[in-house]
């Protein structure tokens, strides 16, 4: 067995969307920050996406956009086909120094659009058809209900000052260092 086979790469993602489904809503911007377990940042990756030419915002998620608008302009900025970004996003997958681990807040969201757009646009997903969700760790660690397992349940000492603007990356990121703090922590009981 390889060392590559052997290490996990953690690849904190996050998504921003014009609506709850894919297919029906466009996936506008992702950012995925791959860090190994002790909090070293190997790598990342973001693209804004040009929408799906079939799809439409979603009133609700809309309204929520003209409420951030910086965000919204971030994510509309150099905007890529889906495609393109997506065989490029596989390739940066396949590249890491290990075998890459979804890791996403939650997770069912985040993923769902990921593994869609990398079915429909290249066919396979380098995470296979799992993903690892920070608010079920924090169910356990914190011996607390799921839907009362939320990020102000958790403790400050899991979070690092990093901002949260939702730009995918900025997100990406501080969401990865919160799930290295948790897994540290957790290895340590």
């Amino acid at each position: 067995m390889n060392e590559k086979t052997r290490t996990e790469i953690y690849v904190s993602t996050d998504v921003e969307v014009d609506g709850p489904i894919p297919g029906p809503h466009s996936m506008l911007s992702f950012a995925s920050a791959a860090y190994l377990a002790d909090k070293t940042l190997v790598t990342t990756f973001s693209a804004n996406l040009v929408p799906l030419p079939e799809a439409t915002g979603h009133p609700d998620t809309m309204a929520w956009w003209a409420q951030h608008p910086e965000a919204w302009q971030a994510s509309r900025t150099d905007q890529r086909q889906p495609q393109v970004a997506m065989v490029d996003f596989t390739a940066w997958l396949d590249d890491l120094p290990g075998l890459p681990v979804f890791v996403g807040y939650p997770a069912s969201f985040d993923f769902m659009f990921v593994y869609w757009y990398l079915m429909r646009f290249v066919g396979r997903s380098p995470f296979s058809f799992s993903a690892l969700d920070l608010k079920t760790m924090a169910m356990v660690m914190l011996r607390r209900d799921f839907r009362r397992s939320t990020k102000s349940a958790m403790p400050k000492r899991w979070f690092d000052d990093l901002p949260h603007s939702h730009v995918a990356l900025d997100d990406a990121i501080e969401q990865g260092a919160l799930f290295c703090n948790m897994l540290a922590e957790s290895r340590r009981r």
